[in-house]
């Protein structure tokens, strides 16, 4: 589900990736629409850099995101696997292993899921 960021999760994006100048897709010239697949797919490196910028969150953050993960509004299909793992294990480390089965169905439950 498309969306439009709000102040809050503008907030979480620069968080993370702070070097993040607007939220405009440099590939597609259309305004980002969820805040972990450009930080993974548009600033990270690498998932170990991708780590880094996640252990910035808060728990409230992540919940914060978890939910809008489970309401659809938030993607993780575009998350490669890697990246989906490191994003589990904060997950699991903040969250708890309830949050993590909740984002692991929602990971198998999108379209374009990679696994």
């Amino acid at each position: 589900m498309a969306r439009i960021l709000s102040k809050k999760d503008q907030d979480i994006l620069k968080k993370c990736a702070p070097e993040c100048e607007n939220m405009i897709c440099s590939g597609s010239n259309v305004p980002y629409r969820s805040v972990l697949p450009p930080v993974a797919n548009h600033y990270a490196a690498n998932a170990d850099d991708f780590r880094e910028r996640i252990t910035h969150l808060t728990a409230d953050e992540l919940e914060y995101l978890t939910t809008l993960i489970t309401t659809g509004e938030e993607s993780l299909c575009c998350l490669p696997p890697d990246y989906f793992a490191v994003f589990l294990e904060q997950v699991t480390a903040s969250l708890g292993k309830s949050a993590r089965r909740e984002m692991l169905n929602a990971y198998r439950g999108s379209e374009d899921c990679f696994i």
